[in-house]
């Protein structure tokens, strides 16, 4: 799997936007993902199995996260790692455990608001449908109805003028629920629905993982094509570069274990076995050190060595609102990646790991920006601080700069895709 010097060009954000538009779902996003990785010779490995010492490419999924890794021939038990780590989830709407309702001669699916999403953003959108069911024999199945199937429709303005002067105001349980129909709800009609689009028998699926999302293609924008618009850039963006890059750099030439970790749940805290925050990863890097005939003491050398760049998207400086922004740091689109920064923790990077990544910039030939929020304005976080906190191992904070973060349609340059493959690349190849 030896391979030249990785670099892409324009057609990695044509491939990031046809990524995009396949994956609705954190389900859909890593088995996409697998998929990829499975045509440079990557091996899906079960957890449940015994792991041996075989060399090259293995990956483990678990529900919407993905945890890759390339142990090179002759790889010795302490060799240290180096990690990109991103996430799979964006925030939606998700459909809840008895999901038909409605009134009025409406027929609707009861949802429940899922991370943080910009609501006004999923009004008077059409959605489809995607998720993970789970039959009666305890196996999974993925669907994706990639069609206008439901609708938040918004109140019209003359029923509600204060919308001028108050501003829009959305109860989070009376008016985000989308129809989908006319008549009389009737319990199970949304699970037959999809057993039918499946192909299944009626009564087969018994669990659900279900979300919306918005059916409009990705595209490009702007006058000279130098935007693209499109749905869950935060944070499948990183996890289509990540992907790219690991698939591009595995060698037997490394003299360190390449990763991607891909987690789930970002947007709600990362609490879960499939977060950030859970023992998913750690797991994966011990019995990796174990499988090579390592000891303790080997794991904790390799960890002591080990980098990770936590890459998640951020925010460019808006042209109508650059108030909000700190003064002296206006991140621009197509400006580079970002390099992210907070003193209280919010964000890992320290200065040593500023100088990991100049140096992974460097070698790329790609500029980068740095990233702090204005003092007076809170400032987010990531899964860099949690990974950093929980493995012990050096993290950096960094991504691309978009607008309209946790929108339903988000806003990223067409060139920054590209950049940000290429640090990553350069990152993991050095």
């Amino acid at each position: 799997m030896n391979r030249p010097h990785a670099r892409f060009d324009r057609g990695h954000t044509d491939d990031l936007m046809s990524f995009l538009a396949a994956s609705p779902s954190p389900y859909h996003a890593v088995a996409n993902a697998a998929a990829r990785l499975e045509k440079a010779g990557f091996k899906e490995i079960a957890e449940t199995d015994p792991w041996d010492t075989s060399t090259g490419g293995k990956y483990v999924l678990r529900g919407g996260a993905l945890i890759a890794w390339y142990v090179p021939e002759g790889a010795a038990a302490h060799t240290p790692f180096k990690i990109v780590g991103a996430h799979t989830d964006s925030p939606n709407l998700r459909v809840k455990p008895i999901p038909d309702s409605g009134s009025h001669g409406w027929r609707q699916v009861a949802v429940e608001i899922y991370g943080g999403p910009l609501l006004n953003s999923w009004l008077d959108r059409d959605l489809g449908l995607s998720g993970r069911l789970t039959l009666r024999d305890g196996t999974t199945r993925l669907v994706n109805v990639d069609r206008p199937l439901l609708r938040v429709p918004q109140l019209a303005i003359h029923l509600d003028r204060s919308v001028h002067t108050d501003g829009l105001k959305l109860d989070k349980q009376r008016h985000l629920q989308p129809v989908w129909g006319l008549g009389d709800a009737h319990e199970g009609d949304l699970i037959r629905f999809l057993e039918q689009e499946l192909g299944l028998a009626a009564g087969e699926v018994t669990g659900w993982d279900l979300m919306t999302h918005s059916v409009e293609a990705p595209a490009y924008l702007g006058r000279d094509h130098e935007f693209v618009a499109g749905p869950r850039m935060d944070n499948l963006l990183s996890l289509h570069a990540g992907t790219a890059a690991l698939a591009a750099t595995a060698s037997d030439s490394l003299d360190f274990i390449p990763v991607l970790a891909a987690f789930d749940h970002e947007e709600n805290g990362s609490q879960s076995d499939t977060g950030a925050d859970g023992p998913l990863l750690g797991g994966v890097l011990e019995r990796s050190v174990f499988a090579r005939g390592g000891s303790y003491e080997d794991r904790a050398r390799a960890f002591a060595g080990t980098v990770c760049l936590s890459s998640d998207t951020g925010h460019a400086v808006h042209p109508n609102y650059a108030e909000r922004h700190d003064p002296t740091h206006h991140p621009r689109i197509n400006g580079g990646p970002i390099l992210k920064v907070n003193v209280n923790n919010r964000y890992a990077t320290d200065g040593s790991g500023r100088a990991v990544f100049a140096a992974a910039c460097e070698r790329a030939g790609v500029n980068f920006q740095s990233f702090v929020s204005n003092n007076a304005m809170p400032c987010g976080t990531t899964i860099g601080p949690i990974t950093a906190a929980r493995h012990g191992i050096k993290t950096v904070d960094i991504g691309v700069a978009i607008l309209s973060m946790h929108s339903a349609r988000e806003m990223c340059g067409a060139e920054d895709p590209v950049l940000l493959a290429n640090a990553l690349a350069s990152f993991l190849e050095s």
